[in-house]
């Protein structure tokens, strides 16, 4: 029965569009299209321009409720933060989660050997301020990852 009801929960949050999305938060249809747009908008408009506008917390296009981009270089240094600009320039290569794993790392060894992809970690989400299990859609861009996630 337990089972059955699992499959139906499963069954109802895709025909609802809120597979992976913690209540009221981003899905990951939403983190997909938002990490697109980014790479576009960084091809298009450049690195400096497009990384300013994804640290501005007041544009909408780069913030929806909890999802938020950020861009690491392929030495795990922060290009851009959307939730922390505090963090833009810091090398986050030896960064663990509350479980001790190394994300940033794993994060960009990913980028270099898939180049697409999601990967999954515990984070503080922006909007509850608790940790939370977070996945993260990735894309790599020359020597940098691109990645927008939502909590599960």
């Amino acid at each position: 029965m337990n089972k059955l009801f699992g499959v139906m929960a499963l069954a109802l949050s895709v025909v609802t569009g809120s597979v992976w999305a913690a209540e009221g938060g981003a899905t990951k249809e939403d983190a997909v299209a938002m990490v697109k747009k980014g790479v576009a908008a960084i091809k298009s408009a450049g690195a400096d321009k497009t990384y300013a506008e994804f640290g501005d917390k007041a544009n909408t296009t780069w913030h929806q409720q909890d999802l938020y981009l950020v861009v690491y270089g392929l030495d795990g240094v922060v290009r851009a933060h959307g939730a922390n600009a505090k963090m833009v320039g810091k090398n986050l290569i030896e960064l663990k989660d509350i479980d001790g794993k190394a994300f940033v790392k794993e994060r960009v060894d990913m980028a270099k050997s898939h180049g697409i992809f999601w990967q999954d970690y515990k984070f503080t989400n922006p909007e509850t301020k608790k940790i939370e299990p977070k996945s993260m859609y990735c894309e790599k861009l020359d020597e940098t990852v691109v990645c927008g996630g939502i909590y599960k």
